[in-house]
């Protein structure tokens, strides 16, 4: 019997809340993504994330906090309902939510947690439909890092005797690698940052939120100074399991790397991030799984052109694609996954591999809140 899961998603980038509604069959394999949504944060309320989330030290009252949390559940819930409106579905066809919340802190080795905002008991009650929130922190409990969580997923849709490896371009890189079939052998972690620089700079440079396709990166040079001051950050070559966030890779770790940055021509700094982007991921994929013959690509750096032609032009002996090219819109794969672990939680069914995060054991992810 069918079930259809609603998957809620805001990255790193928090250039939109995503919402996919998927069909899973009664083993939870995905038979189809029946319809999807995006909406953007309020711009009061992305601003304050965003600034929490590059100054996790900052401080804020407790009225303040729950604001917040309260202002992410209702931008979340809001965009289901306008998914659910559109097509005409009413919300008891719906098994479940999996929301994956905001993340504004992320700090699993130091004091072994990890916060993502949007109450799931709101969204729930919104929605009128059970919701799953709060996954990252029973792997984080169990000695994990609570991160990267999709790659259970990428297994399961992707994976293949042919060596292959998924690539999440989201605010922050992430790997999974599938040497074969075997979800045993699935390994994975954070590559460092993907779109977070590169978009932040763009901001603050030109007032845009993001470099469309990758064009102003690449009317600039490479700067191999900054870069490799950049790359000498140890988070590069530390082994997995690891994970990082934009509270840790952000304009401030770049300037106290690289004190004469904001002395370049602009756009030389803006292509010098994306080279940064590609070579930490190219550097690690070799590092770790040098057999790899296809990398498929999602997330919101799937649409920069020129991030692409930097990857190609460093892995030549590799097939690159969308993972459009295997059944899934590149767009939409992080919403189908938090999908496919708030099903996984209604069964509960684990939704780790402790391979990735590096938990003790498997476990059922997130909490149910009924509406």
């Amino acid at each position: 019997m069918t079930a259809l899961c609603l998957g809620l998603m805001s990255g790193t980038s928090m250039d939109a809340v995503d919402v996919a509604l998927c069909a899973f069959d009664d083993a939870g394999r995905l038979e189809a993504v029946r319809a999807t949504h995006s909406a953007t944060y309020p711009e009061t309320l992305r601003r304050q994330l965003l600034q929490l989330q590059a100054d996790p030290a900052r401080a804020l009252s407790l009225h303040d906090w729950m604001g917040l949390d309260e202002g992410v559940a209702t931008t979340f819930a809001r965009t289901a309902q306008e998914l659910l409106a559109r097509i005409a579905t009413p919300a008891s066809a719906i098994a479940v939510v999996g929301s994956h919340g905001q993340t504004v802190f992320h700090d699993p080795q130091g004091i072994g947690s990890s916060l993502q905002l949007g109450n799931p008991s709101r969204i729930a009650t919104i929605l009128g439909i059970t919701t799953v929130g709060d996954f990252r922190r029973a792997d984080i409990a169990l000695g994990g890092q609570g991160a990267p969580l999709v790659p259970a997923f990428h297994h399961a849709l992707f994976a293949d005797a042919e060596p292959r490896a998924v690539l999440n371009l989201g605010g922050i890189g992430n790997l999974t690698l599938m040497p074969g079939t075997d979800p045993a052998q699935v390994t994975g972690f954070d590559t460092g940052p993907a779109n977070a620089l590169m978009d932040e700079w763009s901001l603050q440079c030109r007032g845009q939120a993001y470099d469309a396709g990758g064009a102003w990166a690449a009317s600039g040079e490479p700067h191999e100074g900054l870069i490799e001051a950049l790359l000498a950050d140890p988070y590069f070559v530390a082994p997995p399991p690891k994970s990082t966030g934009r509270d840790r890779f952000n304009l401030r770790w770049a300037l106290q790397r690289y004190a004469g940055l904001t002395a370049l021509p602009a756009a030389d700094v803006q292509r010098s991030f994306a080279e940064l982007t590609v070579r930490s991921v190219t550097d690690a994929l070799l590092r770790h799984a040098p057999a790899t013959r296809r990398l498929l690509i999602c997330g919101g750096g799937a649409r920069n052109g020129f991030l692409k032609r930097l990857l190609g032009e460093r892995l030549p002996g590799l097939t690159i694609v969308d993972t459009d090219a295997h059944g899934l819109d590149a767009q939409w794969v992080e919403a189908a996954a938090f999908a496919w672990l708030g099903w996984r939680a209604l069964k509960g069914l684990p939704g780790n591999l402790p391979a990735v995060t590096g938990a003790q054991r498997p476990a059922v992810l997130g909490g149910l809140y009924r509406p």
